[in-house]
């Protein structure tokens, strides 16, 4: 099945996941609906450029997602817990699926993340499994899409990745500890292949990774791109869990001692051009080579 002269409805589409969606439906051929409570922001503006229809919308007023979602042949939903909090991001995750389902809404393609295993303790992963449990509960055709840890946490001001990737991260989880890595913009083009072919993805459940490698490994990698070594900040631990969060120093320790069930095979036979560590690294700053997007 292929109805790309429908609509995909692209939730938190000025964020960096749905921007990537957005853009990768739209090279595909989609229309796309991009919704968040920022129409007029430089973000919804570019993609306005690019042909999405923009249109204001919160998750977390559910009344407000029934009419965006009507007519539409798909939605990308992905909510943000460092904008709003644990709390919220499970109340505009269940939205979502509440207003999808009276939609009915033919495919919706959730961007989750971690191992998708209960009992971690790392509550942006949990809420992730209670958002994803709802949509089935309420009859949806769902794929869910999980990446670990992002590339951009490298090079991303809003990631602090001095404080983090270059500091905290190797300290609690291990430098030497190997972690699954996934470009936000490979994220972008595995969700357009979704919606392109939903017989084959719905029902799936898909942790993501085009890499394994650990923070000194990226840091190698980092030297050899740049010639340089990246710039750690050292912050006491209880300092960023009180000004940032504890939730992310919780997921680091755990990272150091559990193994995610992830093989980046699986990731390249959907998307045979993804990036490695190295490549990313490597092109950070410059122009995205072309691929064979599968």
């Amino acid at each position: 099945m292929d109805d790309r002269d429908g609509v995909i409805a692209v939730t938190g589409a000025t964020g960096r996941q749905g921007g990537a969606v957005t853009r990768h439906l739209l090279n595909d051929g989609w229309r796309v609906r991009a919704l968040t409570r920022a129409p007029a922001s430089d973000a919804a503006q570019r993609l306005a450029a690019l042909g999405a229809e923009v249109v204001a919308c919160d998750m977390m007023d559910a009344a407000s997602l029934r009419p965006a979602f009507a007519g539409v042949a798909g939605v990308y939903s992905v909510q943000n817990p460092m904008l709003d909090g644990l709390e919220a991001e499970v109340t505009q995750g269940k939205n979502v699926a509440d207003a999808s389902s009276a939609a009915r809404v033919p495919h919706l393609v959730y961007g989750s993340a971690g191992p998708g295993l209960p009992g971690t303790g790392v509550g942006s992963w949990e809420s992730k499994i209670s958002i994803a449990a709802h949509a089935r509960e309420v009859g949806l055709a769902l794929t869910v899409l999980r990446p670990m840890a992002f590339m951009e946490l490298m090079t991303h001001k809003d990631f602090f990745p001095p404080v983090t990737a270059w500091h905290l991260m190797p300290r609690l989880m291990g430098d030497d500890r190997r972690i699954p890595w996934l470009a936000v913009d490979d994220l972008g083009a595995i969700a357009a292949q979704a919606f392109r072919r939903p017989d084959e993805f719905v029902g799936a459940d898909l942790a993501l990774a085009a890499d394994l490698r650990s923070i000194r490994e990226c840091r190698e990698s980092w030297q050899r791109a740049r010639g340089r070594a990246p710039r750690g900040f050292p912050m006491p631990v209880w300092a960023f869990e009180r000004f940032v969060s504890s939730d992310l120093t919780t997921m680091w320790r755990w990272l150091g001692t559990e193994d995610i069930a992830v093989d980046p095979a699986d990731t390249r036979r959907l998307l045979p051009g993804v990036l490695s560590v190295d490549e990313w690294v490597a092109q950070a700053n410059g122009p995205r080579p072309k691929r064979d997007a599968g």
